[in-house]
């Protein structure tokens, strides 16, 4: 079997089936379905990874019927958008998408450009690794989906039942992402990109109410703004230069394609809600966990930072790369700070997806070869854990009613298992010596090279990132002997999705040298002419205490808390005690000792930083636009 054949198939067959899940009507078919159905996509991604090397290769697609169906869906993509916008009453939004389709008609139609892509579509180590987060986490979380969306309905009378609209959605996601990540064709990775666009405004707005709606039209405007940088960037190299193709662009270099590529990376600041863009981000965590999951952490903002590492040789040492250097680093500050003030687990993992993303910015901006393995490993080790993390905070949420940090007194004792898989997660994404860590002190060196000051921003970033990540982490391994397991009946679809995860979560830090020497360096040798490598006794050892740590780790919570031989000992209560745990209070009541954390409002609080954040990097945006045009 050829790359091709299966590259066509992972666009394909996800399309097939977002067709099917609107078409078959009954629930129970579509679930029997989606298990092989989903096993074929995770399994054609890996079997992709065999079939190819290190060498790029590059395919061309001969058919002016696809080039006519491309052509009128970009059109009908933007007349949809603006009847969004008119039918809201939100005129911007109107404004937007009669420029997205007027754009489109002058460069298709009115003033086409004399040459076409010459490869269509490719397939190169990067790529691999985005079908294979693709590919993998996406079927998983559609696999949890299943039943958690039967669940939230339950939970939600109000909200109209529209899971095969949902299902749909999901599938139309998948294969917009597998688009995106194997064209070659810049026209034809726009399309993908409007579909992602697309894809999450509906599955922001799911609940049709005036919270999810305000939030899903602020992501629908945002990044049909990016679009608009994105198509212009394509219309002005494809008339200037007759360059249609991304390889091309590359190879042009900055004195040909600098201002195609800064509104790339333009597009790509908006689609990874980098800071002023953020916001669209955080408003989306309103949409069903399985969303936030598969779209807004493991892959539709894992595009943004894909496209600006692959623009990031032609902007590297330039100007406009110092200023994206400088808006990761402003947004990886400010993310940070304001996640350790938030109680709301969700908005939490949001907050700390912005700043990790921030991270692969700024290594794209530095664009050396040091930060673009960093950054690769980054989008590696991040995708796995964090959705990990938003799974387990959506089964939390229906077990305990809440979400809140503060409601998750004694989770390893309320929900052990869960627990133990969301730990993992966490350990994941700030413990030393996993792959975050190990990513983030390469990461640190790239940029000390550049300038100490972005060394200062990821050394006190990365401080907050420890904080508001310990302190939830102590939260759930609390242990009291008055806690009630909750756990229930969690679906087998939720549990096998979790319990994947943590096997993937744990595989990625023992395969961290196989990912390294098979995927990132070729990738990484490629492009810069240099890889980093770390010694063969350095890399066993990392491994080694890495894996170690993952399983021994909530082996040891779990058997502590199911276990405990030793009698637990309560402070005094400033009180007469009843037993360790209570003591009396006025009128005879029996009272409990409570721990809160600590969330510093006063100078962490989204109100206050956040303004600040948007303003300093709504500057650098202004600064890169202005360079590059003068």
């Amino acid at each position: 079997m050829q790359p091709l054949h299966i590259i066509v198939f992972l666009i394909l067959f996800p399309l097939l089936l977002a067709v099917a899940s609107l078409a078959v009507r009954s629930l129970s078919v579509g679930r029997i379905a989606a298990t092989p159905a989903n096993a074929l996509i995770a399994a054609g991604s890996i079997l992709l990874l065999f079939l190819t090397g290190s060498e790029p290769i590059y395919f061309t697609v001969e058919s002016s019927l696809l080039e006519h169906f491309i052509l009128a869906a970009e059109i009908g993509m933007g007349l949809l958008v603006t009847y969004l916008g008119l039918n809201s009453k939100r005129y911007f939004i109107v404004f937007l998408g009669a420029v997205m389709t007027a754009m489109t008609a002058v460069f298709e139609i009115i003033c086409p450009p004399a040459a076409d892509a010459v490869h269509h579509l490719f397939i190169d180590r990067l790529s691999v690794i985005m079908a294979l987060l693709i590919g993998i986490l996406g079927t998983l979380i559609i696999n949890y989906a299943i039943g958690y969306m039967e669940e939230y309905h339950e939970h939600h009378k109000e909200v109209k039942d529209r899971r095969r609209f949902f299902g749909f959605l999901m599938y139309l996601f998948l294969s917009s992402m597998f688009g995106l990540v194997f064209s070659n064709s810049l026209k034809w990775m726009l399309f993908f990109w409007e579909i992602t666009t697309l894809c999450s405004f509906f599955l922001i707005g799911y609940r049709n109410d005036r919270e999810s709606q305000d939030s899903a039209f602020r992501a629908l405007w945002m990044n049909v703004l990016g679009g608009i940088a994105f198509s212009a960037g394509v219309a002005y190299l494809s008339l200037g230069t007759g360059i249609v193709d991304l390889d091309q662009m590359i190879k042009a270099g900055p004195a040909v394609a600098m201002l195609p590529a800064v509104l790339l990376a333009f597009a790509g600041l908006v689609k990874s809600a980098q800071m002023p863009f953020s916001t669209w981000l955080t408003g989306a965590m309103v949409a069903p966990t399985p969303v936030s999951a598969l779209l807004h952490s493991s892959t539709m903002v894992k595009a943004g930072v894909y496209l600006l590492l692959k623009v990031s040789p032609i902007l590297s040492g330039s100007p406009a790369g110092l200023c994206i250097t400088s808006i990761g680093a402003i947004t990886f500050l400010f993310a940070s700070f304001i996640a350790v003030s938030q109680s709301d687990s969700k908005r939490v993992l949001a907050y700390s997806t912005i700043s990790t993303l921030a991270l692969i910015v700024m290594c794209a901006g530095v664009g050396t070869a040091n930060a673009a393995w960093s950054a690769l490993l980054l989008i590696i080790f991040h995708a796995v854990a964090k959705s990990l993390l938003f799974l387990c905070v959506g089964v939390i949420d229906y077990k305990l009613h809440s979400r809140d940090i503060e409601d998750m007194d004694f989770l390893i004792e309320k929900m052990p298992k869960v627990a133990a898989m969301m730990n993992i997660g966490i350990a994941g994404m700030f413990l030393a010596p996993f792959g975050m860590v190990i990513s983030k002190a390469v990461t640190l060196k790239a940029l000390v090279d550049i300038h100490p000051l972005l060394g200062v921003a990821l050394a006190f970033g990365g401080g907050a990132t420890t904080f508001f990540y310990a302190k939830w982490m102590g939260k759930t391994l609390m242990v009291t002997p008055r806690a009630e397991n909750k756990e229930g009946a969690i679906s087998s679809w939720e549990w096998v999705t979790l319990a994947g995860l943590s096997f993937l979560t744990i595989a990625v830090c023992l395969s961290f040298p196989l990912i390294s020497s098979g995927l990132v360096d070729p990738y990484i040798a490629l492009v810069y002419g240099a890889s980093p490598t770390l010694e063969k006794s350095t890399l066993i050892l990392i491994v080694v205490t890495m894996t170690s740590l993952l399983v021994i780790f909530p082996i040891g919570v779990i058997y502590n808390a199911r276990h405990r031989d030793y009698r637990l000992v309560g402070p005094y209560l400033s009180g007469v005690n009843i037993d360790e745990t209570s003591f009396a209070g006025a009128m005879g009541s029996k009272l409990y000792p409570d721990t809160r954390n600590y969330y510093l409002a006063r100078w962490f609080g989204e109100p206050i930083l956040l303004q600040g954040g948007l303003l300093c990097a709504g500057f650098f945006i202004i600064i890169m636009m202005g360079v590059v045009l003068l």
